[in-house]
């Protein structure tokens, strides 16, 4: 299995190995971004569009600083996925609830967009693999990608939990299974590397949705009622530490990596 480069040879490419600490620290990033999304929106009661508002300024600011970085940060790099997380979260809920067209239709409009970023983006590049990020303007398409299945990803996770009758719990456990599936075609199959991550990435949001709703949601409602202001600061503590110290143990270990960007990668 092929390893992309390592840390320390970031010097074109500005996004890291695909490893086990990544997947743990993007589900914790995602479910932060549920729960600090609705903290500013419900909690602050600043309401969805002003909070995405504030978000997508902050998410501005942190790929501009992401783009034109010299090398790879860690801190940097996972400070804009949850940039992408908590404006995902409250754009979602602005279309699916303020704009009034529901998580069906909601769910269709940011398909379209997810769709329409990967086309302009293999039309531009030749492919859509993570490797192709080693210029600005190609980076910018990787992060326009991730923030459209960040929000798409808000859609699906309260669409199972509240519409479909799953509840949080029952959707945790359907995009758990839906991951472990992805990740079982990545080891029996050939299916493209491409796909497959994508396809985890756009996962992992529903799943940190319903999570973070799990964890802030009344009790009446299937919650576990924690504060979302508690439930956030403990998530982004172990974001922290999972940056700290999986980001230099795990992301070394061989047996963890995950190579998505030389084997079919269409």
């Amino acid at each position: 299995m092929t390893n992309r480069p390592s840390q320390q040879d970031f010097g074109a490419t500005k996004v890291p190995e695909i490893t086990l600490a990544f997947w743990v620290i993007k589900i914790l990033a995602t479910t932060f971004g549920e729960t600090g999304g609705d903290a500013v929106s419900m909690s602050l009661e600043l309401g969805y569009l002003l909070s995405t508002a504030i978000f997508a300024v902050a998410f501005g600011v942190f790929v501009f600083a992401q783009i034109t970085a010299k090398k790879f940060h860690p801190y940097l790099y996972w400070a804009t996925i949850i940039a992408t997380t908590t404006v995902g979260t409250t754009f979602a809920d602005f279309l699916t609830r303020s704009v009034g067209i529901g998580y069906p239709g909601g769910v269709l409009v940011l398909v379209s967009l997810l769709a329409l970023t990967l086309f302009a983006w293999k039309r531009l590049f030749g492919s859509v693999s993570v490797d192709t990020t080693m210029s600005a303007k190609a980076e910018m398409f990787y992060w326009l990608t991730i923030m459209a299945s960040q929000t798409l990803g808000t859609a699906l996770g309260d669409w199972s939990a509240d519409t479909a009758g799953l509840g949080y719990a029952g959707g945790a456990f359907v995009f758990s299974v839906m991951l472990a599936a992805v990740a079982l075609l990545y080891y029996i199959t050939n299916v493209s590397r491409t796909i497959l991550f994508w396809s985890a990435f756009i996962l992992t949001r529903p799943l940190g949705a319903v999570v973070g709703d799990l964890l802030d949601k009344p009790l009446s409602k299937g919650g576990l009622d924690l504060s979302r202001f508690t439930a956030s600061f403990v998530l982004i503590v172990a974001i922290v530490i999972g940056i700290h110290f999986f980001w230099a143990t795990l992301s070394h270990t061989k047996a963890l990596k995950f190579s998505f960007g030389n084997k079919q990668a269409e």
